[in-house]
């Protein structure tokens, strides 16, 4: 129960708070790192996870399961491991908490992902108001638990020529959100996601960047706007990167506009 404020009366109601737990990711059986996220799609977390930060180094996902070390229930279903039979190298365990705000902070940098991915070869699709617009609005209609609780991030998969949403996750992190996302097409044998247009509900970050460069996306849009590194970084990637959509109207960053434009 809560007390709700207003116009000077108090109202005690009840309320819906999104749920925040840890879980713990492992490589073939070896620790990779714990986050904070939103229970749901987890293996889909864990996979897009191990993908987007290099882990796997072109070995295939042959299986993805909770815990491994005994029943999932003892570990109340928060332990998930990825395996490729051996076949990626051995993760160096990641020293603390991944946070639900900030992704891995500080663990790489733009020279780092330049010596780990190839800058894109297909050029970005065009940007279309229109379908960037009506991709936003589907994609907010596809978000049962913000819709619950207004306190929860968004990544959706759609066509930058159409705007048709093709996927959405939710996720007390925005980062989790995307990892979701990409680890379901990593499933589904859709990566790399050439041409196809990521969405994200907040800020662009670097990492956000990041992860969208390894998924192969085409194009990169936020509600909010990017930092000076994301906006390097995508252009380094060859990836298309728009922020501040909000309403009609939006402000591309990369690749870099020119005069007449």
């Amino acid at each position: 129960m809560i007390a709700r404020l207003g116009e000077g009366a108090v109202r005690i109601s009840p309320d819906r708070l999104v749920v925040e737990e840890p879980m713990e990711i492992r490589l073939d059986d070896h620790l990779v790192t714990t986050t904070m996220r939103t229970p749901g799609n987890d293996y889909e977390l864990a996979v897009g996870f191990c993908l987007t930060e290099g882990l796997l180094e072109g070995a295939a996902v042959h299986g993805v399961r909770y815990c491994g070390t005994g029943p999932a229930a003892e570990t109340e279903f928060n332990v998930v491991s990825v395996s490729t039979d051996g076949r990626a190298p051995q993760p160096e365990p990641r020293l603390g908490t991944t946070t639900s705000s900030c992704g891995l902070c500080g663990s790489a940098s733009l020279e780092a992902l330049r010596k780990r991915l190839e800058p894109l070869t297909t050029a970005p699709p065009a940007v279309e108001l229109a379908a960037l617009t009506r991709a936003a609005t589907e994609a907010r209609r596809q978000q049962p638990l913000f819709d619950e609780t207004g306190s929860i991030h968004a990544a959706a998969v759609f066509d930058p020529a159409t705007g048709d949403v093709m996927m959405v996750r939710e996720d007390i992190g925005r980062h989790n959100a995307v990892d979701k996302v990409i680890g379901r097409l990593l499933l589904d044998g859709q990566l790399p996601a050439t041409g196809r247009g990521l969405l994200v509900s907040g800020r662009v970050s670097f990492e956000i960047v990041q992860k969208a460069w390894a998924a192969g996306f085409g194009l990169l849009a936020g509600v909010s706007g990017p930092s000076a590194l994301a906006v390097d970084t995508a252009r380094a990637a060859n990836l298309g990167l728009v922020g501040f959509l909000r309403g009609r109207s939006a402000n591309v960053y990369a690749p870099p506009p020119t005069l007449g434009q």
